[in-house]
């Protein structure tokens, strides 16, 4: 089958791989009709390079028809429409049962010290084979696949793998009072549909980036925008529009590559050109990211207000103003999104004719496999409009 791998920083390619075969009875095999790239996924394009090994299939935003099936997956049958969370979580275990399904007990990965195995997300999570390509392997398929319509386009339902559940998981964190303002920083696919949870849910919201396509597509659906570009400082800008507050809540979509950061630009450049042998452990230990978005959170939201921290870290020795969080009483809560334990939450939202969210135009592109490098270069650079793409296996 035809596949997207990984061969170095900023260097994708597609090649032809061995089609996945059951290896569990608990597995399915799913021809992939529609898979999503993602902003996580460039983060192993360009940053966490130590940890990719040479030929890793690329992606988590599987949908697709099951075409096989082990002998215990339960009423999952072939034929089935099935869109798959990006974690890999039995259901049944102990975190599983508390809602926690990034943190399943029976695929964590231990020996790296981190939560539930990841579709095609590096050897912190496992090394499990990704879903940018024609077939996938689906372990734990008597819980993981979220059976949808026949019907309505792929787009309908696709985001239900990892952008809904991941933006809603950031608005619940968040948890902004009624009536109260939510800050969404980074206006990527995550931050976008934060900010269209949010005015759905009634919330007056605020967006932030310096790309004037993202800027554009949240002020049409009803947000407030902070024009990067224009403003000095954005936590005095929020403040402005606060009656000198800060936001009750604010959400960094943002992440380890933010812009406003240049010393540790550089240091996450070296780390890339060194041999893995020595940079893999190295960032395990004492990896810094971009810390601008994170720091503008803190200094942006309000004495006793929440940030929520959706866009992806892997620093471990990041400074934090800790006397300044203390000092304003903020609360902070984080993580991967719990896929499932939101789905019932979105799903009536996906089936109601009128699309309230505009997940079915969301996709800025739709591109065949064949195109895999030119999208992730157009993506990384947010060039050609480039928003959300979604591959065409």
């Amino acid at each position: 089958m035809k596949a997207v791998t990984w061969h170095g920083r900023r260097d994708v390619r597609v090649e032809d791989v061995p089609d996945p075969i059951l290896k569990e009875p608990t597995d399915a095999i799913v021809r992939i009709t529609s898979s999503g790239l993602c902003g996580s996924d460039l983060h192993l394009y360009e940053t966490l390079g130590p940890f990719m090994g040479e030929g890793d299939i690329l992606g988590h935003e599987p949908m697709g028809i099951v075409e096989e099936v082990g002998a215990n997956v339960g009423d999952l049958e072939v034929g089935d429409r099935v869109v798959m969370p990006f974690q890999i979580c039995c259901g049944d275990c102990w975190m599983c049962t508390q809602g926690l399904y990034t943190q399943c007990e029976t695929t964590q990965v231990r020996e790296q010290g981190t939560g539930a195995a990841l579709f095609g997300f590096s050897k912190l999570y496992g090394e499990v084979p990704g879903a940018q390509a024609e077939f996938l392997r689906v372990p734990q398929a008597q819980f993981m696949p979220i059976k949808v319509p026949e019907g309505p386009a792929d787009e309908r339902f696709l985001f239900l793998s990892d952008v809904l559940p991941t933006a809603w998981q950031s608005v619940e964190y968040a948890d902004v009072p009624d009536g109260g303002t939510l800050l969404v920083l980074g206006l990527g696919p995550i931050g976008d549909m934060a900010c269209r949870i949010g005015v759905q849910k009634g919330l007056r919201v605020i967006g932030v980036d310096l790309v004037p396509e993202r800027l554009a597509r949240v002020k049409s659906r009803g947000a407030e925008v902070i024009d990067l570009n224009a403003v000095d400082d954005v936590a005095e800008e929020v403040r402005s529009r606060t009656q000198g507050r800060g936001a009750d809540s604010v959400i960094d979509a943002v992440g380890m590559e933010a812009h406003g950061s240049p010393v540790a630009e550089v240091g996450q450049r070296i780390f890339n050109m060194l041999p893995k042998k020595l940079t893999a452990p190295l960032m395990a230990r004492v990896g810094l990211d971009r810390m601008s978005a994170i720091y503008t959170a803190i200094d942006a939201v309000r004495r006793g207000g929440t940030v929520s921290l959706i866009g992806v870290y892997g620093g471990q020795t990041d400074p934090m103003p800790i006397m300044t969080m203390f000092d304003k009483q903020i609360q902070l809560r984080m993580g991967q999104a719990n896929v499932k334990r939101w789905v019932d939450d979105i799903m009536p939202l996906l089936t109601d004719d009128s699309d309230p969210l505009g997940v079915e135009q969301f996709a800025t592109h739709q591109v065949p496999l064949s195109e895999a490098a030119s999208a992730y270069d157009n993506f990384q650079k947010k060039q050609d409009g480039t928003i959300k793409v979604v591959f065409k296996p």
